[in-house]
C-alpha cells in the first residue's frame, strides 16, 4: 500500500519507518528541514511543505495513495485544518493523531476513518502494566474489557490448559496460547520463533514455562486473578 504521513515528528517518523519496514511504500511531509533530513533516507519520498496552506498540499500525491494520516500532534490547529483540506481534496482515506478529548472532538466531526491516540494508550498501557505488577501488553476494546498478553504465571506452570478455569471462575477467555520454539532460518542460525498451541476441545496440552497467554475480558477481573495468583 502506499501511504502518505503528515507531520514526521517522533511518532510519525516512528510510523514511517516501521510502516517501510513492512514493505509499504511510505510519502512523508513536515514544515521543518530537520524532522524531513532525518527520516528522508528511510521512506520513499518526502516533501517539504506546510500542510495548513492548500496551495503546497496541492504538491503532494493525493490523488495516489491510500491512506493519508496526519500525525501532527502538538499543533492543534494545524492538525485540524490539514484534515479539513485533505477532505476539501477528495482524500477518501484519513486517520489522524488526537492528543487530547477536544482535539479528538472536534476530530470526529469531520468523520474520518479513524482518530488514533497514542499517548492516551501508552498511558493505559503502563498503567495496566503497574497495577498488576506484570509485563503485560494491552488493547482496549471498550472502557471496561481489554485484550491482554503477557507471560504464564508460575501457579499455572504444568496445568493443563482444560483445567484453567480462566472462563468460570474470572470470566474470562483465553483467546491464543503460544510458546517459543528454536527454529533455524535461511543460514541455519537458530532463532527463536512463535508457536500457537492447540488448546481447544480434547487438547492434553500442558502449560509450559515462558508460555505467554492472551485473554480477553474485564479489566477488574485480571487484576483479580493476577491478585490471586501472585
Amino acid at each position: 500500500m502506499r501511504y502518505l504521513i503528515i507531520g514526521l515528528g517522533i511518532y510519525g517518523a516512528n510510523l514511517a519507518r516501521d510502516l517501510t519496514d513492512m514493505g509499504h511504500e511510505v510519502i512523508g511531509a513536515d514544515r521543518l528541514q530537520g524532522n524531513i533530513d532525518a527520516i528522508k533516507d528511510y521512506i520513499s519520498t518526502t516533501y517539504l511543505i506546510d500542510s495548513t496552506e492548500e496551495a503546497q498540499l496541492q504538491v503532494l500525491p493525493l490523488k495516489n495513495i491510500d491512506l493519508a494520516i496526519v500525525a501532527i500532534g502538538e499543533n492543534f490547529g494545524a492538525s485540524v485544518k490539514t484534515v479539513a483540506l485533505l477532505k476539501h481534496a477528495g482524500v477518501n482515506h484519513i486517520y489522524a493523531r488526537a492528543i487530547d478529548p477536544l482535539h479528538q472532538a472536534i476530530l470526529e466531526s469531520f468523520e474520518i476513518d479513524r482518530i488514533v491516540t497514542p499517548e492516551q494508550r501508552a498511558a493505559a498501557d503502563l498503567a495496566a502494566e503497574m497495577a498488576l505488577g506484570v509485563d503485560i501488553d494491552t488493547l482496549s476494546v471498550d472502557k471496561e474489557n481489554i485484550i491482554a498478553r503477557f507471560a504464564a504465571p508460575e501457579y499455572f506452570i504444568g496445568l493443563k490448559y482444560s483445567d484453567l478455569g480462566l472462563e468460570k471462575h474470572y470470566g474470562l477467555s483465553l483467546i491464543a496460547a503460544t510458546r517459543k520454539i528454536m527454529r533455524p532460518n535461511i543460514f541455519g542460525v537458530r532463532r527463536p520463533e512463535e508457536n500457537l498451541i492447540d488448546f481447544a476441545g480434547e487438547s492434553d496440552e500442558t502449560v509450559s514455562k515462558g508460555d505467554t497467554l492472551t485473554l480477553f475480558g474485564s479489566r477488574s477481573k485480571l487484576l483479580e486473578l493476577y491478585r490471586q495468583l501472585h
